[in-house]
Formats: C-alpha cells, structure tokens, sequence
C-alpha cells in the first residue's frame, strides 16, 4: 500500500538558529518568517532543540514568577520549576529551547509523522536525514493537508490500489467518493477479497471513512459444510 511520506509534504527551505543566537532575534526571526517556531542546530546542521512561540511565552510568564518569588520563600524548585528559571533567564537560543528536540526520518509517512506529533504533543517536527542533519520541517497543517485531496484525485488513488492488492483490473471494483467518503461496490469472488479491498481504502492518504458495498460470492473466511455449492450473496 502507497502511502505518502513527509518528503510530499515538508517545507524543505527551512528557517532555523544557532544555539548563541540572542532572544531578541530569535523572536525577530519568528515574526518576520511568520512562523510558530524553529529548529536550533549545531555547526553540522544537526538538531539540537526546538524553540516555539510557546517557549517565549514561558519566558515571560518565568520571569513574572521569579520576580514575585524574590518577594516571597519559596518551597525548593521541580524539576519542572527548574526547567522554568532556566527559561526565565535565558538570554540566547540554547537556553530558551526545548530539549531534546522531536524529530522525524525521511522515511516516514505522513500518518507515522501525526502518531508522533500527538503522542509528543508537539506542533512540528524537523525532519533529520541518515545523519541526523536538518533537511526539512513538517507542522501539523502540512499533515492535515492530504484531507484537502480533491474526491477525484483521492477516486483515482484508491480505485487503483485497490487493484493493485487484488490484482485485478481496475474495473472489478466501482469506486465512488464524496467529501472524502468512498463507497466501494461490485462483485468480487472471495468475502476475504472485500475485506481487503475496503482495508485498502481506507488507508489511502486522504480517505475520511470507507462505506463496503460489495458483494462476494464465496465466505472463505468461515469453514464450509462438505458438499457445499457457493452462490451469490
């Protein structure tokens, strides 16, 4: 099965910083690109940490709570606490940066790429190659984009995987798409012929739900009576 991967969808022309960088430009770099946030990397393109929009805001809310702790004892700092005072006095990139940095390979697909975005709960991810150097960043709506597939382009796409996995003509499953929904129809041989078909679909890139409308002739995935004759279903 096709699926796309990060490289169709990736932003290859990256925006990224050094550790030394100062906070002030660091900002300036986000707002002028107009963009949520940016890699840091080393002098051999490999990526160190991330820096968000998020970071430079806990800066700032980091060096409100410091300034009223000064006022204040204060019961011993978290782990997290820590993180924070860190932030709160950063001054360059390396600093104010999440570590470490969450990554993704060339390789992946665009599905493995949302599991880790969720899982990490992240909103981008660098895209590193073989040697971990910096080649490209994907951000969530560069992933949600395979939903904006035209129906037609996404009919095409799934009608001939479809038969590639059944290796049959494109022509033996009639595939319908609406809004992102594929109705399957036809007449295949074998139940287990339908499943994979309607498990095909629903992989393609793109596919908001499957709707099996197809018929088989033969259940092979139940043991059949001895002198049982298959007829339509």
């Amino acid at each position: 099965m096709r699926q796309r991967r990060i490289t169709d969808v990736m932003t290859r022309e990256v925006v990224r910083t050094t550790g030394d960088t100062p906070f002030k430009t660091v900002a300036r770099l986000l707002a002028d690109h107009r963009i949520s946030g940016l890699p840091v990397v080393d002098d051999e393109e490999r990526v160190l940490g991330v820096i968000s929009e998020t970071d430079l805001l806990q800066h700032q809310a980091a060096q409100d709570r410091e300034r009223r702790g000064r006022r204040f004892r204060l019961p011993p700092l978290t782990r997290s606490a820590r993180a924070a005072a860190v932030k709160a006095r950063a001054r360059t990139a390396e600093d104010l940066m999440t570590r470490p940095a969450v990554t993704a390979s060339l390789g992946q697909t665009v599905r493995e790429a949302a599991h880790t975005m969720q899982w990490h709960g992240v909103e981008r991810l660098p895209v590193v190659d073989a040697q971990d150097r910096l080649v490209g960043i994907v951000t969530r709506g560069d992933l949600l984009r395979v939903f904006l597939r035209p129906d037609e382009e996404l009919r095409r796409d799934v009608r001939d995987q479809v038969a590639g996995a059944l290796s049959r003509p494109p022509a033996t499953v009639e595939v319908g798409v609406r809004g992102g929904v594929v109705t399957l129809t036809g007449q295949l041989e074998r139940r287990s012929d339908a499943a994979l078909a309607a498990r095909v679909a629903g992989g393609v890139d793109g596919v908001v739900a499957v709707v099996d409308g197809l018929a088989y002739s033969l259940d092979d995935t139940q043991p059949q009576p001895t002198g049982f004759s298959p007829g339509h279903m």
